[in-house]
């Protein structure tokens, strides 16, 4: 008959970090483990506490739980940000998927974390930077918003008459017929999400023409 070893480590001291949210753990084998603070209270850490192999395990899952949490909630607290983006970056970071999941589900059900929100959050700072609406899809499907989120955003895209206008009275010369500028300033607007349809009666309003290749 095998009786199995059950290993054992003491949890020698605990020490603050440079960080609030953390705790440095330093075991009697030489070895250490920062640890969010809210991990030392759910498990009742204290300095001489002797732990089994199983206890370290769930140690280990424990802090890798709250650090994702933790993580998340910095994300999310500096930027708008998608469901898939949020997973994407905390994995990124060095967070195990499942935890990452975790953190991203527990976010959502408080309303933290809304991908509809974030759609529109997302283009209504493209409207202000005078992107069209390619641009503004584009910069959605970049940030992870799943495409049942964009037509809600979509809709509140204005009429881009007068964002055409401002960036050609600010680019274009009165009465310029230089083609190579027109295009120049054309591609320009091209690359800013705008129609060809919406920049040509852009151009014949300001009294400029370019020839369709």
């Amino acid at each position: 008959m095998y009786l199995r070893t059950i290993l054992t480590m003491k949890l020698n001291k605990l020490e603050a970090t440079g960080s609030p949210d953390y705790i440095r753990l330093s075991f009697d084998d030489g070895s250490t483990m920062r640890v969010p603070v809210s991990v030392v209270g759910d498990l009742g850490l204290y300095a001489g506490l002797t732990m089994s192999d199983s206890d370290m395990d769930a140690l280990g899952d424990a802090a890798g739980r709250a650090s994702a949490k933790l993580r998340a909630v910095r994300i999310v607290a500096s930027s708008a940000i998608s469901e898939r983006e949020l997973r994407r970056r905390l994995v990124s970071k060095g967070e195990r998927q499942e935890f990452a999941d975790e953190a991203v589900d527990w976010l959502t059900g408080l309303n933290l974390v809304d991908d509809a929100d974030t759609a529109k959050q997302i283009v209504r700072r493209g409207i202000a930077k005078g992107y069209g609406k390619a641009r503004l899809k584009q910069m959605l499907y970049e940030k992870g918003i799943g495409k049942e989120h964009w037509g809600e955003a979509l809709a509140e895209v204005p009429d881009m008459e007068e964002t055409i206008d401002r960036y050609l009275s600010a680019h274009l010369r009165p009465g310029c017929s230089d083609r190579k500028e027109i295009k120049k300033i054309t591609d320009a607007l091209l690359r800013r999400g705008h129609s060809w349809e919406d920049i040509r009666a852009g151009l014949q309003r300001h009294s400029a023409t370019i020839e369709e290749d």
